[in-house]
This record gives structure tokens, sequence and C-alpha cells, in this order.
């Protein structure tokens, strides 16, 4: 296998460790090419990526999370091990290896002329626990090839990817049993063993479980008691409504009347965290965020208070809260924006873990198709975009298209999807350069039906197929005007895959709603335009519509470098 490995040092909440290897399958002789991210927080909330998908990949695919007990020649011989295509070995030096190791196999699925099944189709595969981590084993199949959970989930924490999971059950759109194993193996890293004995007896049909889920469950009522202990002073001060007024904005002052008064110092301070990490494992995400909150009020280590924060926006968006998980995602960007990292890669990767947290709730929030833009747009979320997340597109086109306030930045969005095209290219990108670049109306339509099958089968954008669909056949009706001044309204309609009379109807409403300057000819079949030219102040409101969020960036920017007037004098 050859290996083109790029690497993240540790850093601030999170160290990442990004592999793009390519070779040839050992075992088949085909080209294979795996793409997987392995996270560790290093004193955050969040241990490890929720579950990371292989992809894409000649046949089917193997992924271990944690450090091996031996190296992979030296295992047994077994069924999976036969059937293996080439073995990825990390590389480590000696203090990676204290942190953190992963295996990626690159394997077959059954390719015996007997088993039908696996010949056609391939599917979510079984997730089981081994002494090397945890094992997933993921392909595809074809109907879900634009499926995006592979490359959201390594961006998520563990508990949020939950949902997805729950949204690819609901639609079938992998078997069922392969997505409880998946949550099996999602919540084997978590605390919330009742749930995942719930999931064990339903998938196998019994009221037994394995002993090794019992004996977790035991140690975790073992450490939720012990540190609920450890925390009982401070929690059942913050409980107190009188006490908790003597409190101020100063924590230095905090720490010391804490300390003399109540004999709260820094060890139960730290001990609300763990209470509080262990609640949010717990899938108790209302407690969690409330001590989360609680303890950002006395906490003095920013690397933590960073942590905390991470952490009661998960809780929040686990919660539904969508206003609250708006505020903690706004107090979020700024600490990463104004926040020195050790490493530009770290803010990179802390910015593109933020996008893709706040998918959640530009989604579901009331303005949240807006917020999506302002700060996908903003230059350098753009640029982690570009550099590190080229799938975010296909949200932020869909929040263009639905938006219809938003047209003036279509022509940036085409421009990045055009700049992107070979290394991230979907239905609902292609159906924007089919229209604006190559004004290919045949493939724009092509592409619209395929854009109906990619929303449906997306957790974050299905709710808007419905609007999609209307400003997508808007977006074709307007195109198609603009070069055309007599149109057949039964070519249109097969344009806009809609029947003769839906078409007329569609454009009739269309045009007394928009006002456009048109006419049906009935007799003819046909819609004549009118021409249309936009005045001059027109011309100049849309010229300039963008220059205040671009005055606004260029303002901070400057703010940002400028040399402060004390550091000034002393130099």
């Amino acid at each position: 296998m050859i290996h083109d490995k790029r690497k993240i040092p540790p850093g601030l909440g999170s160290a990442w460790k990004l592999y793009n290897n390519q070779g040839v399958c050992e075992h088949s002789g085909e080209p294979c090419k795996v793409f997987f991210s392995v996270v560790r927080f290093a004193e955050g909330l969040f241990e490890a990526p929720a579950v990371l998908l292989l992809g894409p990949v000649r046949y089917g695919s193997v992924l271990l999370l944690g450090r091996p007990s031996a190296p992979a020649s030296s295992q047994p011989s077994s069924r999976a091990e036969k059937e293996t295509a080439a073995i990825a070995l990390i590389g480590q030096s000696s203090r990676e290896e204290k942190e953190t190791a992963a295996i990626a196999l690159v394997g077959q699925s059954d390719r015996e002329e007997g088993d039908s099944r696996h010949r056609s189709h391939r599917s979510v595969a079984g997730i089981r626990q081994s002494n090397r981590g945890a094992v997933v084993v993921i392909s595809q199949p074809a109907m879900s090839k634009y499926d995006l959970t592979p490359k959201v989930a390594p961006f998520l924490d563990r508990h949020l990817v939950f949902p997805l999971l729950e949204f690819l059950q609901k639609e079938k759109i992998f078997p069922v049993d392969d997505i409880m194993k998946a949550k099996i193996d999602l919540l084997g890293k978590t605390n919330m063993v009742d749930y995942a004995m719930d999931i064990h007896k339903g998938l196998y049909n019994t009221e037994d479980v394995p002993q090794e889920m019992v004996e977790r469950r035991v140690e975790v009522i073992g450490n939720l008691k012990a540190l609920e202990e450890a925390a009982a002073p401070l929690i059942s001060f913050l409980q107190n409504p009188s006490m908790v007024q003597e409190l101020r904005s100063e924590k230095q002052y905090n720490l010391q009347m804490l300390q003399e008064r109540y004999q709260i110092g820094p060890e139960q301070i730290e001990g609300l965290y763990q209470y509080a990490k262990f609640q949010f494992d717990c899938g108790n995400y209302s407690a969690a965020a409330d001590y989360l909150y609680q303890y950002r009020a006395l906490c003095t280590n920013n690397d933590r208070g960073v942590s905390a924060l991470w952490g009661k926006f998960a809780a929040e968006i686990l919660m539904l809260n969508w206003d609250a998980a708006m505020e903690e995602m706004n107090r979020l960007k700024e600490v990463i924006d104004s926040k020195s990292f050790s490493s530009p890669l770290l803010q990179l990767q802390q910015r593109t873990w933020l996008m893709h947290w706040s998918l959640f709730v530009f989604f579901n929030h009331e303005n949240g198709r807006n917020g999506i833009i302002e700060l996908f747009f903003q230059e350098r979320y753009m640029n982690a975009i570009q550099t590190n997340a080229q799938h975010l597109l296909r949200y932020l086109a869909t929040a263009v298209i639905v938006n219809k306030r938003r047209r003036n930045m279509l022509k940036d969005l085409i421009k990045v999807i055009q700049q992107e095209h070979y290394t991230y290219a979907d239905p609902i990108t292609e159906f924007l350069e089919c229209l604006y670049v190559n004004y290919d109306f045949e493939g724009a339509q092509k592409k619209l039906r395929e854009c109906e099958e990619v929303i449906a089968t997306d957790y974050f954008i299905s709710p808007f197929s419905d609007e999609f669909i209307e400003n997508a056949r808007l977006f074709i009706f307007e195109t198609y005007c603009r070069i055309h001044q007599c149109i057949d309204i039964r070519m249109l309609s097969v344009r806009l895959n809609m029947n003769d009379d839906d078409a007329e109807r569609w454009i009739l409403n269309l045009i007394r709603n928009a006002k456009l300057d048109a006419k049906i000819d009935a007799k003819a079949g046909t819609v004549v335009m009118g021409t249309q030219h936009p005045s001059v102040y027109e011309q100049i409101i849309e010229r300039t519509k963008g220059l205040s969020m671009r005055s606004y960036m260029l303002a901070n920017a400057v703010a940002s470098t400028a040399v402060p007037p004390q550091a000034t004098a002393a130099r």
C-alpha cells in the first residue's frame, strides 16, 4: 500500500491526523483509495470521531480504532483476514503511539459465486468490538452513492451521529441490522449502557446481553457515584440561589471566596467538569449543559473553557434548543477567530468542526439558512471549505437555492463550485453548473431529477425537498427566459419535469406573483416574454449589495492585525 500522509500536530481542544492513502489492492490487484480521519480531543469531552466511514473502495472496507495489541501479521488467520485486500498501518512516532493508533484494512466483500446477496449490492456491514478497538466495516450500496455520512461523521462527536443513523434507519437507506450494529459500536465508547442493551436485545431478538455490557454497567454506576461525591460540595452551592448571588464577574474573587467560606477549591471545580462530562456521556444532556455553563463561570483554564463550550454546544443541539445552540455557536466562532493557535492547521480544523456541527442549527433554526450563507461565505471559512471540507458545498448550494433573498450570492457560489469541480461534485452542484455555466437545460433537467434522490437521503436538507424543487424550477424558467423571447409551453414543461397543464398553471402563477413582463398565448401554446432592462438605480443597488459585508470583514481583518498603542509606546 502506498501512503500519502499529512499530519496535524496536537494542540488546543483537538488533535487531528489526516491520511489520504492511495495504492493497489495486494489481493485483487485493483486500485483502491481510502480517506479517513482519526480525532483525539486532548482534554475535551469528545474522545474520538463517531463513525469513520471509509470510501470509496473497490469492494468493502474495515476501520480499526485503537492501539493494536499485536502486529497484523501475528493475528490468527480468519475468514475476514482471508478477505482482506490490503493493510495500511499508520506510522507514528513514539509519542504518537502513546496517544493513538489506527489500522485501515481495505477488504473485499464476499466474492463467492454462491452468495448472490453480496454480489447484488453492498451495504453497511456489522460493527463490532475486538481487542484492537472498535471495528467499523463499511461499504455503500448504489442507492446511497451520494450519502455524505462518510464525509460528515469524522467531523462530529459520536453523540451527534445518532440522529444521522436514526435517519438512515428510518429511510431504509441501509439495512436496519447494520445500522443497529453501528449504534451499538458508537455506544461502546459512551456511558449509555442501558440503551446499548436495548438495541442488542432488539437486534438479536433475545433478552440476554453480553457479559461485558453487564460489567460495563456496573462500572458506569460506580464511576457516577464517585464523581457525584467529588462534585457534591460545589453542586450544593450552585443549587442554593442565595449563595450563588455572592458570585461576581471576577473569577479570581469567586475562587478565593469559595475557598475561604465554603472550602471549595480547584479539585471540586475540576470534579464538576468531570461530572458534567460523565453526564454528557450518559445521555443526560440537560444536566451536562447546566453544569458546563456553571463550570465556565468558574474555570480559569482557557483550554478547558473552550472544551466546555464545545460540550454545551453539542448538548444544546441534542436537546433541539436551536436558539441556545445558535448562541453557543456564535461564542465558539468568536473564540476560534480571536484565539491564537499554536498552528494555523489547528485553527483550520476548529473551523471545520464548527461548520459541520452548525449544520444542525442552520437547517433547524428559523434564520439558519441566512446564517449558513453568511458564515460559509466569509473568507476564512470558505478557505476551510475549499481546503478541508469541499462536501459542505452541497449544503451551501441548497441554502442559496431555497433562499430567494440571497440570490445575489449565486455568482460567488458558482465560482467556487467551478473551482472545486474536480474535488467534489454532486447533482446539486452540477445542477447549478449545467444551468449557469453550460446553459445545458437538458442536463439541468436530468440533474434536477437526481437532486430529488439526493435530498431525500440527506438528513439535513430532506425537509426542504419541495422548496428546493420549486426554486430550482424557477431558476430554470428564469434562465430559459433570458435567452428566449418566445417559449413553447410544451417544451418548457419537459424542462421543468411537469405535465403541460401543471406547467401552464405554474407559469401563470409565476407571472402574476413575480409581476413578470410576459404573456401566455393559449392558442399557440407559447409564452411571449417582454424586453426587460434594469434601471441604473437597480444596477447600482445590485453591484453594491456585498459592500457592507466586505467592508465589515476588511475592518475586522485590519483590527486583528493592528498593533495596540501601548505596545507601540513600549517599543
